[in-house]
């Protein structure tokens, strides 16, 4: 087997997912970004190729809150208090 599947997508897209949550509840921040990012983007790509809308839904959803949690840390910016 030269690929991927989706199974193997699905299982590493958890692991990736959970250990971000290990990390946030470790308090290591902003480090735990970046598992539960790509655990993220591997579960829309999922939910985007088995038409699972809720999971779709769910983890699409979660992709600008990461892109402002990244411009926060990143470049110390805070753009919340724009919005509020």
């Amino acid at each position: 087997m030269n690929y991927i599947s989706l199974r193997h997508i699905k299982w590493f897209s958890a692991v990736l997912t959970l250990t971000g949550i290990l990390l946030f509840y470790s308090d290591v921040y902003p480090y735990n970004m970046i598992p539960h990012s790509l655990g993220v983007i591997g579960w829309t790509i999922i939910g985007f190729t088995t038409k699972d809308k809720p999971l779709l839904t769910n983890f699409s959803l979660q992709i600008p809150f990461i892109i402002i949690g990244a411009i926060n840390v990143f470049f110390d910016f805070n753009i919340i208090k724009y919005f509020l």
